[in-house]
């Protein structure tokens, strides 16, 4: 199982380098109003789009599980154009005040499709249920994801490598450790397998990578760097227990069997999902 993950994962992080690094050589350009616009991260929209379906799926498929029936056919639209909010404010002459208005707009519109879909579909039966799933299906994957592009577009791909290269190191670092030293529980009710020599493996892994390309791509000085480590170490791991609870309470291990040594599309994305607004802030305080 090791050895397909490193594997596997090594396999997946050059591939997604690779398309990070060709989507911010190459926007277009659109000419409008005496002004031009540079558009960005056109590759990056297209693999969330493609991720959104199985990932949806997977999702359905766990709260199944628990007696909550998604509806694919919404959270797979709604959660695509969440995903896409900072690549349309690209095109708006005020992109902060677009921003914001798509999103309160297209959750407000989503909430009343849901409604309207469970009373076509199933009537009042489990609405709370259902209708509470469906928004944290869409949110979850949809919103958070945003913010990958937030930080491709606003920061360019040497962000937002060094923001996915920590996550997953510090994932890999955690894996490894935690399958040749782990002894002491971190979380047992939620994932019994981590372990606490495992989460300062991740650390470890993360400070590593994190010092890398700051200094190696002069995106922050070294102390800074090593800051970005611990915390993008930490919060990739509890991203990953959070996604650990989902399946702990659809009582399953792994959202589905389709990636070797991973599980499925959650299992791959849940710890970079959950930091992405972070990683953000964080780049967002530190400026470049």
């Amino acid at each position: 199982m090791l050895k397909y993950r490193l594997i596997f994962g090594t396999l997946m992080v050059i591939v997604f380098s690779a398309l990070v690094v060709i989507d911010d050589r190459f926007g277009w350009t659109l000419h409008t109003e005496g002004r031009d616009l540079l558009i960005r991260g056109n590759i990056l929209l297209a693999l969330l789009v493609l991720m959104a379906i199985p990932a949806q799926i997977e999702m359905a498929l766990l709260a199944k599980n628990v007696s909550c029936r998604l509806f694919p056919e919404i959270t797979i639209q709604a959660s695509v154009l969440l995903a896409a909010s900072w690549y349309f404010a690209q095109f708006s002459p005020n992109p902060n005040r677009f921003l914001s208005l798509y999103v309160l707009i297209i959750t407000a519109f989503t909430v009343l499709i849901l409604f309207l879909f469970q009373a076509r579909k199933l009537g009042p039966s489990g609405t709370i249920v259902n209708l509470g799933g469906n928004l944290l299906s869409i949110l979850y994957l949809g919103f958070l994801s945003s913010f990958f592009l937030g930080i491709q577009i606003e920061y360019g791909y040497r962000q937002t490598l060094m923001f996915i290269f920590t996550v997953k190191s510090a994932d890999t670092g955690a894996y490894t450790f935690g399958r040749l030293f782990g002894k002491h529980k971190f979380s047992p009710r939620i994932s019994p397998k981590k372990t606490w020599e495992g989460f300062f493996g991740g650390i470890l892994f993360g400070i590593i990578a994190a010092l890398g390309f700051a200094l190696g791509f002069d995106i922050m000085n070294g102390l800074i760097a090593v800051v970005f480590g611990v915390v993008f170490a930490v919060v990739g791991q509890l991203a990953d227990l959070a996604e650990s609870m989902l399946k702990r309470d659809a009582q399953t291990k792994d959202s589905s069997a389709h990636l070797p040594g991973f599980g499925g599309i959650l299992d791959v994305i849940d710890s970079p999902l959950g930091a992405a607004p972070v990683a953000y802030l964080f780049f967002l305080m530190v400026g470049r």
